[in-house]
Order: structure tokens, then C-alpha cells, then sequence
């Protein structure tokens, strides 16, 4: 069952693939903003995942996060998700990534709970 409280983190080194590179040879890669995103969406999906009917998961739907502070090639980061609101089958997050002490990221996530045979059937109507 879902419910407000449920959390999860997960750690995660940031490599290369997911770095910036574009701002030249004197800036040392160091983790994308859709890199951080992606990995706390992993993170609310993987904290809420235990907790649904088999057959369902959940997709995103809103993200809304600050990226506050630049984290290098090969440093570790903590994502933390805690369910902050279930209504019906949207459930929404307060999401943070810190690195050591110093908190990267923080926002807020939604996702919406999906039953898997269906949502598959919708997309191979809309697409073929």
C-alpha cells in the first residue's frame, strides 16, 4: 500500500556518461542536470516499486528541481526519495541528492501508477 513516509536513497559515483563536457578542457566533468534527474526518478520508482500491485508500476509525470551545486567525475552521490502525497494513483516526491555534506539537488517528483499490460496496449495503438 502506498503511503506518505515511504523513502529509499541510493548511491551512485557519477561517471562520465553522466557529466557535462561542453564548457572545455579546464572544467573537470562533472554531473549533468538530466543526469541527476534521472537518477532520482530511479530512486522514487525503485522506493515505491515493492510497494504496488503486481502488473503495476509507475511512470514519471512532473519534475520540479533546483540543481544547486556542481558534483565532479568519480564522487559519490546520495538520491533520497520520500513519498510526500498519494492521491489515488499519482504519488508525489520530495527528492534531494547530496554529495558528502553538501545537498546538489532538491526538489519535488511526481509519478502516476500504471497498470504495465495496459499502458503497453495504449502505446501500441498510438504508434503502431
Amino acid at each position: 500500500m502506498l503511503e506518505p513516509g515511504i523513502s529509499l536513497e541510493q548511491k551512485r559515483v557519477v561517471r562520465r556518461d553522466d557529466c557535462i563536457t561542453f564548457l572545455g578542457a579546464d572544467v573537470r566533468p562533472s554531473l549533468a542536470t538530466p543526469a541527476m534527474i534521472k537518477w532520482m526518478e530511479f530512486c522514487c520508482r525503485d522506493a515505491i516499486f515493492p510497494h504496488l500491485e503486481e502488473g503495476n508500476d509507475s511512470v514519471g509525470v512532473k519534475v520540479s528541481v533546483s540543481h544547486v551545486a556542481a558534483t565532479p567525475m568519480g564522487q559519490q552521490v546520495t538520491y533520497a526519495a520520500t513519498v510526500a502525497e498519494v492521491d489515488g494513483r499519482r504519488v508525489r516526491f520530495a527528492v534531494e541528492a547530496s554529495a558528502g555534506t553538501e545537498v546538489v539537488g532538491k526538489g519535488t517528483h511526481e509519478r502516476f501508477v500504471v497498470d504495465v499490460k495496459r499502458f503497453a496496449a495504449r502505446l501500441r495503438k498510438k504508434f503502431g
